[in-house]
């Protein structure tokens, strides 16, 4: 490697540092290097729309982790905890839905001590990072990298559920990121051209072009070097040989809500009392590193069905898919140039919500363990998945060790807090009162999970809990604010060290109400801007 120092180091090119990679360079003026522990995305499952179930199975391009068992939820098999690494991080291997949560998420961590992050003032990074297929308006944009578009639906189940919702008695709405989140619909997904538009696409291969940025791909960052409460570089491991490369400006951490609170304890921030119990020096005694882990909790009701257009893994469900793969192959159409999951909703659990706090994604196949059952998945059905929107229930990341290839204790802590018992309860009654209207009747087999016989909230609960999920959505374990437990400011500045930012969702004070890609790329936008202001 001939240059070792650079203005900026940028550590993971997923959903955060591939936007601040392609911003921090756009002038020429400053010199940017990124760090990916994973490989090039040069696989063409990437690509696909379609294969993004692929990703749950590959050690290549995925972290693979695992959380903390619990006794209770899935019969104490740990939760899968799947992290997309490689180029474009989660952005290469999500289901690629484009749901920004609503306005008053925002309104709520301004008024946590955090200015400038208010709705109406995150609204224009949003805009400025979209190029939506409907065109410019009020709350979207047309000259972005990041491609959002309406898909062909093809699946008939997902209209299906749409006019199910409507006889149920929720509205229907045709835009999730409208002025109202509220209703039942389809998804818009970051796709372009039959062809999946995560930000390795959109920001960072246009911006390699660029002399003055350097990405180096299958680089494990091992810790970030302090000198006297500064962030002066980092240190890595390619190939078996640790490496040191100096930042005469800044270090921006962007490995997400599991690696970003790792690495910084690895280096010495974090709470003295875990660090000295592995041996690792504390240079500032931050507590809060770790903590406020938040993640949308999924429960399934899974129904076999008396039609049989939806997907399954059979032989002969595979033979079906046959003349969509060569659809695909010659003209990047088909079901593989879209992502499955079409339609969904977010509804509130009880009337006497004043926002949706539930989301609904509808599935035309039996999906449970993140796809990976594939036994199950060889039966024809559908499932609808319900999350709690905004959990209060926190839990944590923290080190087993001070090896930094040893993978973070995960503690979800799920249901902790009670609130997000009774939502994901009454979010499966309303899942079945919509899977019980008439637009359902041509379709209806049985109900084979929970069951028919599981009426009671404490059974529901109980079976919701045997099959639990999550929808890959870590927030909050760096978290911004000024209060005791906060990592970063509202310029996402670590308290108490010089030249180091954290920039991904782990920053999120609180979970949004929806899918995190979005959000995370309009905080990297964000970021960067307070960053080139700075300069």
């Amino acid at each position: 490697m001939k240059q070792s120092t650079f203005d900026f180091i940028i550590v993971g090119a997923g959903s955060a540092g591939a936007v601040l990679a392609n911003r921090l360079a756009t002038s020429g003026e400053h010199s940017v290097c990124v760090l990916e522990a994973g490989p090039e995305d040069k696989t063409p499952m990437i690509t696909i729309p379609g294969a993004f179930s692929y990703f749950m199975f590959s050690k290549k391009y995925n972290w693979n982790y695992n959380a903390k068992p619990v006794a209770d939820i899935r019969e104490g098999q740990p939760l899968f905890v799947p992290r997309g690494k490689t180029l474009g991080g989660s952005s290469a291997t999500n289901a690629m839905l484009y749901v920004r949560g609503q306005k008053e998420d925002y309104d709520h961590w301004e008024s946590l001590g955090n200015p400038g992050w208010s709705f109406d003032e995150i609204l224009p990074y949003f805009k400025k990072a979209e190029t939506n297929s409907r065109g410019a308006c009020e709350l979207h944009g047309d000259s972005g990298p990041l491609q959002v578009t309406d898909r062909p639906v093809h699946y008939p189940i997902s209209e299906v559920f749409i006019k199910g919702a409507e006889q149920a008695g929720f509205q229907r709405t045709d835009d999730f990121n409208g002025h109202s989140q509220e209703g039942a619909g389809y998804y818009q997904c970051t796709i372009k051209g039959g062809q999946r538009c995560g930000v390795s696409r959109g920001y960072l291969k246009p911006a390699r072009q660029r002399s003055n940025l350097t990405v180096i791909t299958l680089a494990q960052v091992t810790r970030v070097v302090i000198e006297e409460g500064q962030a002066t570089g980092i240190e890595f491991v390619k190939q078996g040989k640790t490496q040191i490369i100096h930042a005469k400006k800044e270090v921006l951490l962007s490995g997400g809500s599991i690696n970003s609170p790792q690495l910084l304890m690895l280096s010495g921030i974090g709470d003295k009392t875990q660090l000295d119990r592995h041996n690792i020096r504390c240079k500032l005694h931050l507590p809060g590193v770790g903590l406020n882990l938040r993640d949308h909790a999924d429960a399934c009701v899974l129904v076999h069905s008396k039609k049989r257009d939806g997907f399954t893994s059979s032989i002969s469900g595979l033979l079906r898919m046959l003349p969509d793969t060569l659809n695909y192959i010659f003209n990047k159409k088909g079901k593989l140039a879209n992502s499955i999951l079409e339609s969904g909703a977010f509804l509130k659990s009880n009337p006497d919500i004043a926002t949706p706090d539930i989301q609904l994604h509808m599935v035309p196949l039996l999906f449970d363990d993140n796809g990976r059952d594939l036994k199950l998945m060889r039966n024809h059905g559908y499932s609808c998945h319900v999350c709690v929107l905004r959990p209060e229930s926190t839990g944590s990341v923290t080190l087993e060790s001070s090896n930094p290839l040893d993978k973070p204790i995960i503690d979800f802590n799920f249901f902790s807090h009670p609130a997000d018992q009774k939502i994901l309860v009454d979010g499966i009654k309303q899942v079945r009162k919509i899977l019980a209207a008439p637009a359902f009747d041509e379709y209806r087999g049985e109900e084979f999970y929970p069951g028919s016989e599981v009426q009671t909230d404490e059974e529901l609960f109980a079976k919701a809990k045997s099959r639990l999920g999550t929808v890959f959505h870590p927030v909050g374990t760096c978290k911004m604010g000024n209060d005791e437990s906060a990592v970063v400011d509202h310029q996402l500045k670590v308290h108490g060290i010089k030249n180091l930012r954290v920039i991904d969702a782990s920053i999120m004070p609180t979970l949004i109400s929806g899918n995190t890609n979005a959000p995370t790329i309009a905080i990297a936008e964000k970021a960067a801007d307070m960053i080139l202001e700075s300069c």
